[in-house]
């Protein structure tokens, strides 16, 4: 079956409401798509995405985003969960994201193909204030700082965290990578805060990191 038609049928079933016909056409795409993490990286993430961009332009309503997204929210959760987890040397990975459903489920997608690549992971989700990631990173110090936004009001708050971080010297050897539309939307802008680099989807952040790790 063509893949488009797949992902148009998966779009419809989402912002419908439509859970079993939903679930359906994602089992009907693992074998497609190379299966579990191929479903998360190549279906869930793009309808994530282009429901974003177009609940931002006003094209589709209220009710079929949040039909939508909570519905794809469900389907990320009983799908990660069958991720297989690969066996390697875990690298200590902690992720926090902006306060919207949409952020949260975009990150998680992110923290379910780390979690599947062997990676410690610690989600932290929106809503977090700034002083409590910085009491966290000082205290935990992981490998890794992921900061997830997809709108341009989270940007201030990552900002001053980046700078803080910077400024202080609190922990040095963490990489700080910055992901989420916000940053797909304006090229350069990870650099101009001082990330170490941008990623634009979850398989990116997980290759990423683990090329970090090798290197």
């Amino acid at each position: 079956m063509n893949q488009d038609f797949l992902s148009e049928r998966f779009f419809e079933a989402l912002i419908n409401g439509n859970r079993t016909q939903a679930t359906g056409i994602a089992l009907e795409a693992e074998p497609l798509m190379g299966g579990t993490e191929g479903v998360i990286a190549d279906l869930f993430w793009p309808t994530y995405e282009q429901l974003d961009k177009l609940y931002r332009g006003d094209q589709i309503s209220t009710l079929a985003y949040q039909f939508a997204t909570r519905l794809l929210r469900s389907l990320t959760d009983h799908f990660g969960d069958r991720l297989p987890r690969q066996s390697r040397p875990a690298t200590s990975v902690s992720v926090f994201c902006g306060t919207t459903l949409g952020e949260e489920l975009g990150a998680q997608m992110a923290v379910d193909l780390l979690h599947a690549a062997g990676c410690n992971v610690r989600f932290g989700g929106g809503g977090i204030a700034a002083d409590e990631i910085l009491a966290h990173v000082h205290e935990s110090r992981p490998e890794v700082l992921v900061l997830f936004a997809a709108s341009a009001s989270d940007l201030p708050g990552i900002r001053m965290l980046v700078e803080t971080l910077r400024e202080i010297g609190a922990c040095p050897n963490t990489r700080l990578i910055v992901g989420g539309g916000v940053f797909n939307r304006a090229p350069g802008l990870a650099d101009e805060m001082g990330a170490e680099t941008h990623v634009g989807t979850p398989r990116e952040l997980a290759e990423t990191v683990l090329e970090g790790r090798r290197t």
